[in-house]
C-alpha cells in the first residue's frame, strides 16, 4: 500500500449537498499478514487470531456483546506493539469454543492485558466516529439513526472510560475528529490542503502508537512510536482514498485527492514515503519480537502498496501517460459499498462469529468480496516481497520498498 500516471486527477470537488465525510480513521482490513510470511519466520500464524480474539473477547467483557461489532483488526497491531516493547510475561487466557477456532478452544490475548485494553479503547473510539458520519450523512434507513447514533454515543463513552484506565487522553482525538467536517468543507488544493485533511487520521494513530511504548513502560520508544503512528495514519488513510477514488467520484462522495487536486503519482510517492519512514521509526524503537511486528505490521504494508502501485500502472519514470479511467484496482466489488445497517449485519454474521476466516465473504466497509483469510496471500508468491515482483520498474526493491 512509484506510480508512473502523468495525468492529474480532476480538481473538481463533489457537491457540499451529495458530498460524504470521510473521517479517514477507517483503519478497518488495511493489515492482513500472510500466512507464508509467519512461516518465513518461523512464528505460528494463529498469532493473528490469538490478538484478535483477545480484542473481540476484550470488548465484550468490557463493554458488552453489542460492542464486539467495533472489533478493528487492524487495531490488533496495537497489542502486538505493546507486547514487543514490554519486559513482562506475555499475558494469555483459555478461551472457550468459537466458529473462527473450528470450535476449538485456544489461548489468546488477555482482555486484562495493556495492549488489548489499548486496542478496545481504538476500536470503540473510530466505531463510533465512523457510525456518527453515517448517521449525520444519511447513509442508513431513517428509523434506524436514532438507535445508531445512541450506539455511536454509547461506544464514544465506553471508549473514555477505557481510555481512562489506562491513562490515555482521548479528547484531543475527539476534538481532531470532531473537525473532519470543517476540514473537508474548506478543503483548498495542494499539498499542504491534502496534510490538513490527514491530520486528524495520523494524530489519532499517532498517540495510539505512542502510548503501546507507555504501557510497556518504556518512554524511550514513545517518540519513534509516534513517529510510526503518523505515518501509519498517513498510508491509511491515503491508501483508503486511491482505493476508492472511482466509486466515490460515482457517488458523488468527497474524495481527499480529488478535492486537493492530488493526482496518483502524487499520492502514491506520499504512501511509499510514509512507508520508508514508519519502517525507520520501527527501526529506532526496541522490540523484543521484531519477526512478529514484520510480518503483522511492515510486511502488510509492502502488499498494500504493491496492490496500489499495479493498480495505477507503476513502471519507472512516471512516464506511461495513463488517465485514471485506465486504472483497475485489485478487487472484486458487488456493487456500492454496505449501508450502515448492512455493513453491521455483515461485522456480526462474517467477523464476529468467525465466518470470514474459513468463507469468501462480502467486506463490510467496501463490498468487495473477499477471499477467506486462512486462504488469503498477498506475498505475490515471493519469499521475501520483491523476488516475484512484476511491477516493471527495472529495481524491484527501488519500488517495493520491501527492504531486501
Amino acid at each position: 500500500m512509484t506510480a508512473c500516471q502523468s495525468a492529474e486527477i480532476t480538481k473538481h470537488r463533489p457537491a457540499p449537498t451529495t458530498a460524504s465525510r470521510e473521517n479517514g480513521a477507517e483503519l478497518f482490513g488495511l493489515l492482513r499478514p500472510c500466512s507464508h510470511g509467519a512461516a518465513k519466520y518461523g512464528i505460528d500464524a494463529a498469532e493473528w487470531r490469538t490478538h484478535m480474539c483477545g480484542l473481540c473477547l476484550g470488548l465484550r467483557d468490557g463493554h458488552g456483546q453489542l460492542a464486539r461489532a467495533t472489533t478493528n483488526v487492524d487495531a490488533i497491531v496495537l497489542s502486538v506493539l505493546t507486547e514487543a516493547q514490554s519486559a513482562s510475561a506475555v499475558e494469555r487466557t483459555q478461551a472457550g469454543r468459537c466458529a473462527l477456532r473450528g470450535m476449538q478452544r485456544a489461548s489468546v490475548a488477555s482482555a486484562k492485558s495493556p495492549g488489548v485494553r489499548l486496542a478496545a479503547t481504538a476500536s470503540l473510539l473510530l466505531a463510533s466516529a465512523k457510525v456518527r458520519d453515517h448517521v449525520d450523512d444519511g447513509d442508513t434507513a431513517v428509523l434506524a439513526r436514532t438507535p445508531m447514533a445512541k450506539a455511536a454515543s454509547r461506544w464514544a463513552g465506553q471508549a473514555q472510560v477505557s481510555a481512562q484506565g489506562i491513562g490515555l487522553d482521548v479528547e484531543p482525538l475527539v476534538a481532531a475528529l470532531n473537525t473532519q467536517t470543517r476540514l473537508e468543507q474548506s478543503a483548498g488544493s495542494g499539498a499542504d490542503a491534502l496534510a490538513r485533511l490527514t491530520a486528524p487520521t495520523q494524530l489519532c494513530a499517532a498517540e495510539f502508537f505512542a502510548h503501546t511504548a507507555i504501557l510497556a513502560e518504556r518512554p524511550d520508544n514513545v517518540d519513534a512510536m509516534r513517529t510510526a503512528g503518523w505515518q501509519f495514519g498517513r498510508i491509511a488513510h491515503l491508501a483508503d482514498a486511491v482505493q476508492d477514488y472511482d466509486q466515490d467520484m460515482a457517488r458523488g462522495r468527497f474524495n481527499p485527492l480529488a478535492a486537493t487536486g492530488t493526482s496518483m503519482p502524487q499520492a502514491y510517492d506520499l504512501l511509499r514515503e510514509s512507508d520508508s519512514r514508519l519502517r525507520d521509526a520501527v527501526a529506532q524503537a526496541e522490540l523484543d519480537a521484531v519477526p512478529t511486528v514484520r510480518w503483522m505490521l511492515l510486511d502488510p504494508l509492502t502488499s498494500v502498496l504493491r496492490k496500489l502501485g499495479h493498480g495505477i500502472g507503476a513502471v519507472a519514470g512516471h512516464a506511461c501517460g495513463m488517465s485514471h479511467g485506465d486504472v483497475h484496482m485489485d478487487s472484486r466489488r458487488t456493487g456500492q459499498r454496505p449501508g450502515l445497517g448492512e455493513s453491521l449485519t455483515l461485522i456480526l454474521g462474517s467477523y464476529c462469529t468467525g465466518y470470514a476466516c474459513c468463507a469468501e465473504h462480502t467486506q463490510p466497509c467496501t463490498g468487495e468480496r473477499k477471499q477467506p483469510w486462512i486462504n488469503n496471500c498477498d506475498c505475490g508468491g515471493c519469499d521475501c516481497g520483491c523476488g516475484d515482483c512484476d511491477c516493471g520498474c527495472g529495481d524491484c526493491c527501488g519500488c517495493c520498498d520491501c527492504s531486501c
